[in-house]
């Protein structure tokens, strides 16, 4: 690990200078990727600031159709919260599900969703949901957050608030997991809202993706046979010891079958 200056930030505004006032910064969320890229020596930042105790952007909200969450929230706070259990079930079982009991108390939406990792579980739920990314600067559209591998709309020194969620009418997320690192080999998260179906794909590209197919059909008809017999390319999927593309491929029709049964089954 290579030398930095470690930097607590006490509110939002207070991150926000000391990351303008350092040469080279990173925001630490939970840690989870971050520590790890720094021990390998992957990056080497002037400064590391903190964001652990910044309270203002903790917290989850639930009014006019629509549930907000702090960036700082962790994935165990999500899953154990009454107010997204009652209004978006599907999303607290998603975050209840991620990694182990360590990174859910560490790991936080907001370092999720700025890391972009390919096989993370939140940018399904977050592109499905159709929810939108609020930070210091703007407020940014699921469909024009993510940008592909590790790689999103956001600037630099842009920091991420909250997240604002609409509630659908159902919803449901099913994934296929790596049994040692809890990765989805493949996870499909189904939402069926005011705006129509929306399907978002998740551990199996090089990116989360939607399948507009998919989602015709289910705007026709929702219902687990209309998304059967949707062919899912294989071309732009990944390949690795895990899977090839085209068991990925498989995967990802066998897991949305499964994420629209049991939408169906609490809608």
């Amino acid at each position: 690990m290579h030398d930095f200056n470690y930097q607590r930030a006490a509110s939002l505004e207070d991150a926000l200078a000391k990351h303008r006032d350092s040469d080279d910064a990173r925001f630490l969320a939970g840690g989870m990727t971050l520590i790890a890229v720094l021990k390998l020596r992957l990056d080497r930042p002037s400064d590391v600031i903190d964001l652990g105790f910044v309270e203002d952007l903790r917290g989850i909200h639930s009014a006019d159709g629509m549930v907000r969450i702090g960036a700082m929230t962790t994935h165990a706070a999500v899953a154990r919260s009454a107010a997204v259990q009652s209004a978006i079930p599907a999303l607290a079982r998603l975050a209840g599900a991620i990694g182990d009991p360590l990174i859910r108390n560490r790991g936080t939406l907001g370092g999720s969703l700025a890391n972009n990792d390919p096989s993370a579980d939140y940018p399904a739920g977050v592109l499905a949901l159709n929810a939108t990314i609020e930070t210091d600067r703007r407020s940014i559209a699921a469909d024009d957050y993510f940008l592909g591998m590790f790689n999103t709309a956001l600037e630099e020194g842009e920091l991420i608030r909250r997240v604002s969620f609409p509630v659908p009418q159902r919803a449901a997320y099913a994934r296929f997991a790596n049994p040692a690192s809890r990765y989805p080999l493949a996870g499909v998260f189904v939402a069926d809202a005011a705006g129509g179906p929306r399907v978002a794909v998740t551990g199996a590209g090089p990116g989360v993706f939607r399948i507009s197919e998919m989602e015709n059909r289910l705007a026709e008809r929702f219902a687990e046979d209309a998304v059967s017999d949707v062919q899912v390319p294989a071309d732009d999927l990944l390949s690795d010891i895990h899977a090839t593309p085209e068991y990925r491929a498989q995967l990802i029709a066998v897991m949305a079958r499964r994420a629209v049964a049991e939408a169906l089954a609490e809608g």
